[in-house]
């Protein structure tokens, strides 16, 4: 899977978590909650149930550090599905 639709359903799922935010313009390379306003703890758990829904994958806790920006939700999700 490349990673244009895993970038648009990661950016999907953000926006269902903040619904305010504007994860059109978001700098892949920095910190999600340096980005988003309200980003707290249970909207990136409901976040990274919305990847779990998306993709039909188990996300460990201990992986969501790789989460932390765009970018690494990206790689992370791509090395994840091309291991299926």
């Amino acid at each position: 899977m490349s990673d244009t639709p895993i970038r648009d359903t990661v950016l999907r799922a953000l926006g269902e978590a903040v619904p305010d935010a504007d994860v059109g313009h978001l700098d892949p390379d920095r910190r999600l909650r340096d980005q988003l306003d309200y980003f707290d703890s249970i909207d990136f758990l409901n976040f990274v149930e919305g990847l779990h829904k998306a993709f039909n994958l188990d996300i460990p806790e201990r992986d969501y550090p790789q989460l932390a920006t765009l970018a690494g939700c990206i790689d992370y999700l791509q090395t994840r599905l091309a291991a299926r």
